[in-house]
């Protein structure tokens, strides 16, 4: 029986062993956040909305993509191993907001999103439009998927404290793809 859940405009689970991965995770990001290396996208409200490290450079990162893509392959019905996985971080201080936005961008199958560090009153998935605005609460160890063409946003961390989720979007490998 599988481990997710769906809600109105999404699908949840939880990543088994998240209370050992997650202070890894936070670790890896605080060291490597300023590296050269480290590429900032989406300047958005004074801060970087994407942030890209490098998935060897923390290794704990590949238990959540790999399980996320098992819970995608699952969502779309197709086999894990024709999946891809794009991923970022996005690191939310005290009065930051993420911006309403898509990721129907490109060919992506599926989004979501990956929660680290999230203190108490630091922002709710909003997603959808206007009247049919679903939230939905983090909580460190919790994945959320959704359509990449569904609207979403973050809103206001008025927490006193910092927090750290990983965007992903899935797609399929390019030997997978037909044109």
């Amino acid at each position: 029986m599988s481990e997710l859940k769906k809600i109105e405009n999404a699908y949840f689970a939880y990543l088994s062993g998240a209370e050992e991965v997650n202070p890894k995770i936070i670790s890896g990001f605080r060291q490597y956040i300023d590296d050269a290396q480290t590429n900032k996208t989406h300047f958005f409200e004074g801060r970087y909305e994407n942030i890209y490290i490098e998935r060897e450079k923390i290794p704990e990162l590949s238990q959540i993509i790999d399980q996320a893509i098992k819970y995608v392959a699952e969502i779309l019905a197709i086999p894990a191993q024709q999946l891809q996985c794009g991923f970022w971080f996005n690191s939310m201080n005290s009065g930051d907001v993420t911006l309403p936005h898509t990721h129907d961008d490109d060919d992506e199958l599926m989004s979501g999103v990956y929660y680290v560090e999230v203190p108490e009153n630091s922002g709710q998935l909003l997603l959808g439009a206007g009247d049919k605005l679903e939230k939905v609460d983090p909580e460190a160890g919790k994945m959320v998927f959704f359509k990449p063409d569904l609207r979403h946003q973050v809103s206001e961390n008025k927490s006193a404290f910092h927090r750290l989720s990983i965007g992903m979007n899935f797609g399929l490998k390019d030997e997978f793809k037909t044109e």
